[in-house]
């Protein structure tokens, strides 16, 4: 393969990936993907819960919530104007006596975000959900399903994908960037005026193939189980419980044809361990899901739930610390022109991923 040409070179065709590179398209500008697997968002981006967020949780001025807040606008209306399968849904979430003052905090950090909550008694809760016992909770109406891979889709549209691709390595000289990428055995020559690391798991190893970059942070990796439901489902809603350290709890979310799945549960990962990235589902998930899931869906049985699928997210600390905000860090943090290295794109990088598209471009500008 000889050298090629492009204004942008995006790394990594995740969901985050190909809304920027679209953002970029856009934009008038000529966008290259680079993705080392054989097809568009094989990762984080295809083993998630496919929720819509509203964005609730998230400290008030974080990335998370501005993203969130923002994107979750923008994502409604590209669905309804692509064709994307997607319902808003409603979310409960739940919690039992003692946990008052948990709830309370999180509607105030929903109201500090601008996004309704409404508090639930007892009954309301079991007039929404019947099976569903709770002594208080909140109800988010925003939230939301969608279906992740027609949504990537739409967003690739005629994007020009460079499958299998490797980045070797990335130098800035003069106005532009050059890189080094392997694909199918043959080595491209990439020139590019501006470059985006997007590569979610991947993207500190791709940072340190850049030369000259030294603002790198850890990286921790966290899997997430999830456990399907055999049979009908009677959740009518998404139903979550207090959040956890490290993730939301396990919760039970619907896809598209009303299949009911549980998680993610919080397993951090060994980073020196070859297995660390097996999607396997963990053994034993489905005994360790249920008595988590009996505590507001009491109905429960280990013998109702079949382990489905895992997924991996990219953090940025680890067990115990508070969680994260994304890490989106323009030339104004490392100094590089035309360069910007997404980190720690975990939840909610589905529902911010238009609204990440336009604050990479303002950083590019």
């Amino acid at each position: 393969m000889g050298d090629l040409q492009a204004d942008v070179a995006v790394i990594g065709a995740g969901v985050v990936g190909l809304a920027i590179a679209r953002q970029m398209a856009r934009a008038g500008h000529d966008v290259v993907i680079l993705e080392k697997n054989d097809h568009f968002g094989m990762e984080t981006s295809a083993r998630n819960s496919e929720v819509i967020h509203a964005g609730i949780y998230y400290p008030q001025g974080s990335l998370k919530a501005k993203l969130c807040t923002r994107g979750k606008a923008l994502l409604y209306e590209f669905c309804e104007t692509h064709g994307v399968p997607h319902r808003r849904i409603g979310k409960l979430i739940v919690g039992h006596g003692g946990q008052e003052p948990q709830i309370a905090a999180i509607a105030r950090a929903a109201s500090d975000n601008g996004v309704e909550v409404t508090p639930l008694a007892r009954a309301q809760i079991a007039a929404l959900e019947p099976e569903v016992h709770a002594d208080t909770g909140l109800l988010s109406p925003s939230t939301g399903i969608i279906d992740s891979h027609q949504y990537m889709l739409a967003l690739l549209g005629d994007l020009d994908l460079v499958r299998g691709a490797h980045l070797v390595g990335a130098r800035r000289s003069g106005e532009r960037w050059h890189l080094t990428v392997q694909s199918g055995g043959e080595k491209l020559i990439l020139s590019t005026a501006m470059l985006v690391n997007a590569g979610g798991l991947w993207a500190q190893g791709i940072a340190h193939c850049i030369e000259g970059l030294a603002e790198i942070p850890p990286l921790f990796l966290a899997k997430g189980n999830y456990a399907a439901l055999s049979g009908k489902s009677p959740f009518r809603h998404l139903v979550y419980p207090v959040p956890e350290p490290g993730g939301l709890g396990v919760h039970v979310t619907l896809d598209m044809g009303g299949r009911a799945r549980f998680g993610p549960d919080v397993e951090w990962l060994n980073l020196n361990s070859p297995s660390a990235l097996d999607y396997a589902v963990t053994p034993g998930v489905t005994a360790k899901f249920t008595p988590l899931i009996a505590r507001w869906w009491p109905r429960v049985r280990a013998e109702m739930l079949t382990p489905d699928y895992a997924g991996v997210r990219p953090k940025l600390v680890g067990r115990g610390a508070p969680n994260a905000d994304f890490r989106i860090d323009g030339p104004a943090v490392h100094g590089l022109s035309g360069l910007v290295n997404l980190f720690g794109i975990e939840s909610p990088g589905l529902t911010a991923s238009l609204a990440i598209a336009e604050h990479v471009e303002q950083l590019l500008q």
